[in-house]
């Protein structure tokens, strides 16, 4: 189950991250998204979890609570939805 969490300070770490969430399950992956160009913290990331109820726990218990001075927002990631670059047009007679 994949997880969004937004709103982090920028000073939090990759390795913050993967605490704050083990503390309530088997993580499977966790990635701080980070600015291309200067290597910082773009203030969100995303944490898999093995297990859907695992993962339910930790969106209750830490959504809306304050992590390094911000009030972080927790919930499951959503799909990206293709693009409309990809339609196919029909062919003309």
């Amino acid at each position: 189950m994949k997880i969004l969490v937004r709103n982090l300070a920028r000073s939090i770490t990759e390795a913050d991250l993967l605490a704050l969430f083990e503390s309530h399950g088997a993580v499977e992956s966790c990635d701080l998204v980070l600015d291309n160009e200067t290597g910082k913290s773009k203030g969100f990331g995303f944490v898999s979890m093995l297990d859907e109820s695992e993962a339910q726990a930790a969106i209750a218990a830490l959504n809306s609570t304050k992590q390094a001075g911000n009030k972080i927002r927790v919930k499951f990631a959503e799909e990206k939805a293709e693009s409309d670059d990809q339609a196919i047009w029909p062919e003309s007679e």
